[in-house]
């Protein structure tokens, strides 16, 4: 999102970026736990794979991820894309009505309230935090939702795995969020969630039960 156009950040680099983050995180001894969110969820997942907690102790290293934590994210098995999502359950045709996609493949939310937000969601904010928040929803490179996972996803590491789910989402459907829950369960991982009667955007119209969650989550 750095407003280069055309775009020259993809999934690719954007996995890069965040496991040299933490990576330096881990081989400091630290002890991670990943929100992901939305699309952050497709680069978390391509990103993190190795770096568990329990992968680097059972090398005699300090530090590593101890909990992935996919709040209306992508969680997508190997090779997939968030498209792949979408097609899966014939809802492509919705593409081009929820993103503006410019000829460079950059795109914009066409309807961020709506949409991204939720409307019933929307009307029960601060008026001024609402346009700061939607203003701040940059053109990005729309070509990311359909670039597909190139490493093993980060789900499949030793760590533990909670999703929180979206009850009122419009953008990534919670139909969307359960389909890849029961998948990483039938891959055999145990994943334990959460619902919240919310569009897309918890972190700013269910803020403080977000804090609550990870809290309670990452306290196990």
């Amino acid at each position: 999102m750095n407003q280069s156009r055309p775009p020259n950040a993809d999934l690719a680099s954007d996995s890069d970026l965040i496991r040299s983050y933490a990576t330096s995180l881990v081989e400091a001894g630290r002890t991670i736990a990943v929100l992901m969110h939305s699309y952050g969820g497709q680069v978390g997942t391509n990103a993190l794979y190795g770096l568990s907690r329990n992968a680097r102790a059972a090398k005699g290293l300090a530090g590593g991820i101890s909990h992935l934590i996919y709040m209306a994210a992508f969680a997508m098995p190997e090779g997939r894309s968030m498209t792949d999502k979408v097609a899966e359950f014939n809802h492509m045709d919705r593409m081009p009505i929820a993103f503006g996609f410019d000829e460079d493949q950059s795109c914009v939310a066409n309807y961020p309230k709506e949409g991204l937000i939720g409307e019933l969601y929307a009307d029960q904010l601060d008026l001024e935090e609402l346009k700061t928040y939607i203003s701040s929803l940059l053109r990005w490179n729309g070509k990311c939702m359909y670039l597909p996972l190139e490493n093993t996803p980060a789900w499949r590491d030793e760590a533990e795995i909670y999703f929180i789910y979206t009850l009122g989402d419009l953008t990534l459907p919670v139909d969307y969020q359960k389909s890849m829950v029961q998948y990483m369960e039938k891959e055999g991982k145990t994943v334990q969630t959460v619902e919240l009667a919310t569009g897309h955007y918890p972190n700013l119209t269910k803020t403080k039960e977000v804090v609550d969650i990870v809290i309670k989550f990452t306290s196990v």
